[in-house]
């Protein structure tokens, strides 16, 4: 580990320098895991696969290092090495996801990350196919990976990502229901909207904390640090949706990667929508109080796990 979150002041500088050398490694486990398809892929559908998942912010497989960094600060059981295989493995899963969503059935984006849509770029069988074959591979690093129990970490990834997780999400969000129509009282609102996010978004990001948490032996994830790491998990991804939604409402395409203003285009139901701009920053900054708790109780180790989230919900000035 090139930083020990224990004895390192997350400085600005310690942050940048931590993310760009993770950043640096999991893009190299997403490169190697890639190359190994060579001899059996098709070459057209693996130019495809490399184009959505490379580049990025990376923050799942961040999100993962960071939770073994906090469960094993020094390193002492090799558990980085441990983590590359599920940490490229999320981001596959993440690429995957990004490429379907961008479809014309579904929210029909035409950028991501600031350069044409894969259905853009190689049209929309080989995208789609592109999407199917870089799940695949993600489940398959999980499977022969050296994780404690890879039979659990494909349990959890395919629970982040199914009818329960990610996909459903996804259904909800796709449904007319959820598009600017009535929806009873503002609890009522929220309370549909966070239900829709703790599938679609907040699943992967808690699955990335529960896959680093596999990546240390048993015995060095005491209980409360479990229940306290799933639970800053649950909150981050929250808490990342609203400042998507607010990034939404007032960054540039330039600033976002991908068109901005989709939402309010769309009619979709959002947290800017429901509570207004200021009422939304004043929600998100209720969230970061809450993570600042929750990873004052995990203790110093936790440092670089607090400054990474700090990064995840101020990308941008609002």
């Amino acid at each position: 580990m090139i930083l020990s979150p224990s004895k390192t002041v997350a400085t600005d500088h310690a942050l940048l320098l931590w993310q760009d050398t993770y950043r640096h490694r999991v893009d190299a486990a997403v490169q190697a895991a890639l190359s190994d398809l060579e001899k059996t892929a098709y070459a057209p559908l693996l130019e495809a696969m490399r184009y959505a998942a490379l580049g990025g912010k990376r923050w799942r497989a961040l999100l993962l290092y960071a939770t073994v960094a906090s469960l094993d600060p020094d390193d002492t059981l090799k558990a980085d090495a441990v983590a590359d295989a599920p940490a490229a493995a999320l981001e596959l899963i993440h690429a995957y996801s990004l490429v379907h969503d961008d479809l014309p059935c579904m929210d029909n984006d035409a950028m991501r990350r600031g350069k044409p849509s894969c259905h853009i770029r190689f049209g929309e069988t080989v995208a789609l196919l592109a999407g199917d074959a870089l799940q695949s591979a993600a489940f398959g690093l999980v499977a022969k990976s050296a994780m404690t129990d890879p039979a659990k970490a494909c349990a959890i990834l395919a629970d982040a990502i199914g009818v329960g997780g990610m996909a459903g999400g996804q259904g909800i969000d796709m449904n007319a229901s959820v598009h600017g129509q009535p929806r009873g009282n503002i609890d009522e609102a929220l309370n549909a909207l966070e239900t829709m996010h703790r599938m679609k978004t907040g699943a992967l990001i808690r699955a990335s904390m529960a896959l680093g948490m596999l990546c240390v032996p048993s015995p060095q994830c005491k209980p409360i640090a479990r229940q306290n790491l799933m639970m800053f998990g649950d909150r981050l991804g929250l808490a990342f949706q609203i400042a998507d939604d607010i990034l939404d409402a007032t960054a540039s395409s330039d600033t976002l990667g991908k068109t901005a203003g989709k939402d309010e285009a769309q009619h979709k139901v959002t947290y800017v929508s429901l509570l207004g701009l200021e009422g939304a920053k004043r929600q998100l900054n209720l969230m970061k109080d809450e993570l600042a708790a929750l990873t004052q109780s995990l203790g110093g180790a936790a440092l670089m796990l607090r400054a990474l989230a700090d990064t995840m919900l101020n990308r941008a000035q609002f």
